[in-house]
């Protein structure tokens, strides 16, 4: 607690904002300028599909007609679509924060924090690739007695709690080696394979050992399936709450507290929790999204934090001051009490210097977020995440904030405990759909997000230098196809349900966020113009069929010539202002011009069908739509031709390559806990790590922590996977 000294020094600076929110407006001002140019030629585009004769055979004009007509419904489609992508530009935003203030305001005194890491299957999912992401939180700058970490396993498995219960004996050596040295990052993978060149006292190469060794009984279990006697006797009472007919999709609930950090100033380790909720196959048990909501009830009765920082199992934290970072934005006495979620972007380390399937999203993180935060805030995207508690447990915005319940009052009885993670403790309640995260959608973070914002709430995006979080990412064409069709199918559920933000926002957020957010759920549908657009072009360069204006013929051509011109010219602005610098005309070309097909399917009522497919050009689809033969230019059909056919022979060789196995085809369980976490790489990369684990198969070095697959992204073989889920 702060000191009776301190009330006066805290005082005299408490006007000190903990944070500012800054504006490029120079910058902003002239894009405005370009975005409305764009606009004009846009809208002569639109005047001359409607209103330019068309001079072709008589025979042929009812065909030239309904070409026209579906020409101009794409062309009209496409700029909809572009007014639509400006929002996430049109006011951007960057925050700054002082965290040297906050530790002269509050010190030590500040608001228990409780870390949700979530997840599902030691098989996809390596244990010490788990235990490596809880250490890294749990040696966050943070006071230890203010700190919990909860593991949420949704398989059930003894060997991620054994795995767990040797990471809590490791981190009493561990969290206090990392503050005393002030290490980073504070995953000990990361952290020990950047001093793999060699130790640089003993007491470091005391903690190596220590953690070689921990790894290597993880990893031997894992190996052989079974948890050492020593350890079954040293941990009884987390281990007797399996029964011998537990599965991981029909058991009870298993709770324990591994360590108990609450105790005062003598505690150096933070409190770890280790908590399987209960399963019953008679039960919908929701995923990820019922895996949080059971977090939150059962934390609610240990520590009770008031912020809730939630993080996929395989991204660790990189920077131990990201706590502190977003609660400059929570605590903030000015602009902090109307942000309830602080959202840092999700940033990864085992991708190549060239990205080639774009994975890093640096556009989407760098530009697009930071307009959307301009417009109040960007998406909640189901990892990094700080939330408030009581906000995410329903209050809205203006209602009196109920007071964090007093130590004495926590229900210290696990039995007890373990009744808000029971399968019935949902029914007749709100829990999925005013209180906790929402259900009914596979992209739970979003409408979470997006109900938390029409409550009155906004959000806050912060992207430091020093990334708070890193993990891994899809590195070839399948991995990446997977994430795409998940993403996709998720944000069309959104935009066709009850949570689309056309209406369910309608009134309670602004007009720029309602197009933020459909930027992401029309990825979808706008495929379909693009391939009828592309198609249609080739047909007609076939046919004779005159579509655009031939060059120097016709003023006609000038929109037509500055749209082209103007948005390839943006887009390579925005790639170097981003940092792609290397290979960055290779990079524009694969964004432009290559296009795959992603089936997604969608779940809407009682009609499922195979819907559209994705482009991977985003808002830059304006390329597409004008490859046309510019005064008979055959090569602009070349281009068009190769990639229509790059496309279906992407398609063809994904459905070569998607067949599960028939145990984990009849599991729609297996595919979506696999699925369920936005800017992971799912079953492929994850059945990659387990194999390499399982049969031994040495690698050419580690990437702090993660298998090196730099080089060779090309020449992996993967296990088949399922794209139709």
């Amino acid at each position: 607690m702060m000191r009776k000294g301190d009330d006066r020094f805290r005082a005299v600076h408490e006007d000190e904002p903990l944070f500012i929110t800054g504006r490029r407006t120079g910058r902003v001002i002239a894009y405005r300028v370009f975005s409305a140019s764009v606009f004009f030629c846009i809208c002569w585009i639109w005047l001359y599909r409607v209103t330019a004769p068309v001079e072709v055979d008589e025979n042929r004009t009812g065909l030239v007609r309904f070409v026209w007509l579906v020409m101009l419904v794409t062309e009209i489609w496409f700029g909809l679509y572009w007014i639509v992508m400006q929002s996430p530009r049109w006011n951007p935003v960057w925050r700054f924060t002082f965290t040297d203030r906050l530790s002269r305001r509050y010190g030590d005194d500040l608001p228990r924090l409780d870390v949700f890491v979530c997840t599902a299957d030691p098989v996809i999912e390596p244990p010490l690739m788990v235990v490596n992401t809880v250490l890294s939180v749990a040696a966050l700058d943070y006071p230890p007695e203010k700190l919990a970490v909860y593991l949420s396993d949704d398989g059930g498995s003894e060997l991620t709690f054994y795995a767990l219960a040797e990471a809590a004996e490791f981190a009493k050596v561990w969290v206090p080696y990392c503050k005393r040295f002030n290490v980073e990052p504070r995953s000990p993978a990361a952290y020990l394979t950047c001093k793999a060149s060699g130790f640089d006292s003993a007491e470091t190469e005391e903690v190596a050992r220590l953690y070689k060794e921990m790894a290597a009984r993880i990893e031997t279990a894992a190996r052989l399936g079974i948890i050492p006697d020593e350890a079954r006797l040293k941990y009884g009472d987390g281990f007797s709450q399996w029964d011998s007919h537990a599965t991981r999709r029909n058991h009870g609930t298993i709770l324990q507290i591994l360590v108990d950090g609450r105790k005062g100033n003598t505690v150096t380790v933070p409190t770890l929790v280790y908590l399987s909720r209960e399963k019953r196959p008679e039960h919908h048990h929701h995923f990820k999204a019922g895996s949080m909501n059971a977090l939150i009830r059962v934390s609610s009765k240990i520590t009770c934090g008031r912020i809730i920082l939630n993080l996929d199992c395989d991204m660790y934290s990189n920077n131990s001051k990201s706590a502190r970072d977003a609660l400059c934005i929570l605590l903030d006495e000015k602009e902090g009490k109307k942000i309830a979620f602080v959202q840092f972007p999700q940033c990864f380390e085992n991708l190549t210097k060239n990205d080639l399937y774009a994975s890093m999203m640096r556009v989407g993180y760098d530009v697009e977020f930071n307009g959307l935060d301009g417009n109040g805030g960007p998406l909640y995207i189901g990892t990094g995440c700080f939330h408030r508690r009581d906000v995410i447990c329903g209050r809205k915005y203006g209602e009196v904030e109920v007071e964090e319940e007093e130590e004495s009052e926590y229900i210290s009885e696990t039995e007890m405990i373990k009744a808000l993670a029971s399968c019935t403790y949902e029914e007749n309640s709100q829990w999925g759909k005013e209180m906790g995260v929402k259900y009914g959608c596979p992209a739970e973070d979003v409408i979470t997000g997006l109900g938390i914002k029409c409550r009155g709430w906004k959000s806050a995006y912060l992207n430091p230098k020093k990334k708070a979080f890193v993990g891994v990412a899809p590195t070839n064409l399948h991995q990446m196809l997977v994430q795409q069709r998940r993403w996709s199918e998720g944000n069309f559920q959104v935009l066709l349900s009850v949570y689309s933000p056309v209406w369910y926002g309608q009134g309670k957020i602004g007009l720029g966020l309602i197009l933020g957010y459909c930027c992401y759920c029309l990825w979808a549908p706008s495929s379909v113009p693009v391939l009828i657009y592309s198609v249609l072009t080739s047909l007609c360069l076939l046919k004779g069929i005159p579509l655009f204006p031939k060059v120097w013929s016709s003023w006609w051509f000038i929109p037509f010539g500055y749209v082209t011109v103007a948005a390839n010219a943006y887009s390579l602005v925005e790639f170097l202002w981003c940092g792609e610098r290397k290979r960055v005309s290779d990079k524009c070309t694969q964004r432009r011009w290559c296009f795959v097909l992603v089936q997604t399917r969608v779940k809407i009522w009682v009609v499922s069908s195979l819907v559209s497919s994705m482009a991977s050009g985003g808002q830059l689809v304006w390329t597409l739509l004008f490859s046309y033969h510019l005064h008979g230019s055959i090569s602009s059909y070349f281009r068009a031709l190769v990639m229509l056919t790059f496309s279906f022979v992407s398609r063809l060789h994904w459905f070569s390559l998607s067949s599960l196995t028939p145990e984990e085809a009849a599991s729609e369980d297996h595919f979506r806990s696999s699925c369920s976490r936005g800017g992971v790489p799912d079953i492929p990369y994850r059945r990659l790590l387990a194999s390499w684990r399982s049969s031994g198969t040495s690698y050419s070095g580690d990437v702090k922590g993660i298998p090196d697959i730099r080089g060779n992204e090309d020449n992996l073989t993967f296990s088949r996977i399922n794209v139709n889920g």
